[in-house]
């Protein structure tokens, strides 16, 4: 097919109603730009499951089938999963390779799971914080399965600050070694309280330096007043988006675009998009960005739509 009949049957296929999930592959749009040149660096779109939480939860979407959904819908070609949708297959190795196989399928990569609800990596008791390092092993197994890089993990424990520091540096060190004889990172992403307090988190990380062990910075998610820290909500103490993200960037090994509620110009109204993006583009980070919505003034299907045209609009422009 030469160039100009491909541009063609592009655009006409692109003008079609979105796909659902059962329907044929739609043409793929893998973020890149054939303009670009070798020093400028390539937007890389993933999709974050958790931007599809209420449409799984209500079983509308199919967890099972998120590669297809991310591809064939939204026609990106990488992921990161939710373990909560997974709890129940977590130790099925049939399961995990049947999953990987949809993936490979649809051309999908399976980028990352984020872990939620396996004990505190920061206890302060000892035997509880041994016990919650032991609780994501099956998620690292999971994660090798799919052919993941990563797993996501939540920096939550004791609440004086010197004990957290020293409980937290010996749980990370004890998952993240483990992780490394199975080929997975363990990153961190703020998730609020100290976890967003990104030179309390890189202290951290330097003293346990390991190579697979790092950041997952958020652009949300950086109030330290409450737990999960979201900043679509007023917050008492919040460390600062753009500080934050470029304190994290050294130590990155995925990204995630946090989005909230849109403006009539199809711009963040409590996010600076160009700001943020700039500081990735800026950066040592060349990985995926992942789209993670969460607002409520758009549906979850339209929230996406709107934060990857949002991504793709300004992403040009930044210098």
């Amino acid at each position: 097919m030469n160039r100009r009949l491909f541009l063609y049957e592009t655009a006409i296929l692109s003008s079609l109603p979105i796909l659902n999930a059962c329907s044929p592959p739609a043409p793929v749009d893998d973020s890149t730009d054939e303009t670009s040149t070798p020093l400028e660096k390539t937007l890389k779109i993933s999709l974050a499951q958790w931007s599809l939480h209420r449409q799984i939860e209500a079983k509308e979407t199919d967890p099972n089938r998120f590669a297809a959904v991310a591809r064939r819908t939204y026609g990106i070609g990488a992921v990161e999963y939710v373990n909560q949708f997974y709890v129940e297959h977590v130790n099925n190795e049939s399961f995990w390779n049947e999953m990987q196989s949809i993936a490979d399928q649809e051309g999908v990569q399976s980028l990352l799971i984020m872990v939620d609800n396996e004990g505190d990596l920061g206890a302060s008791n000892e035997e509880e914080r041994i016990q919650a390092v032991e609780n994501h092993y099956k998620w690292v197994h999971a994660a090798k399965l799919l052919g993941c890089h990563s797993i996501r993990v939540n920096a939550f424990g004791a609440e004086d600050e010197q004990v957290f520091r020293s409980a937290l540096a010996d749980g990370m060190g004890r998952l993240a070694s483990y992780a490394r004889d199975e080929g997975i990172q363990v990153i961190i992403e703020n998730h609020g309280l100290y976890s967003s307090n990104a030179a309390l988190i890189t202290d951290v990380i330097k003293q346990v330096n390991l190579p697979n062990f790092g950041t997952f910075p958020d652009f949300g998610n950086w109030c330290q007043s409450a737990k999960w820290g979201s900043t679509m909500i007023p917050c008492e103490t919040n460390y600062g988006n753009e500080q934050g993200l470029a304190e994290f960037l050294p130590y990155a090994k995925a990204v995630s675009a946090k989005s909230y509620n849109f403006d009539a110009e199809g711009n963040q109204t409590q996010l600076d998009y160009p700001a943020l993006l700039k500081l990735v583009k800026d950066s040592d980070y060349d990985g995926y960005i992942g789209i993670e919505y969460e607002g409520d003034s758009l549906s979850e299907h339209e929230g996406i739509l709107a934060t990857k045209a949002l991504m793709e609009r300004i992403w040009p422009t930044l210098a």
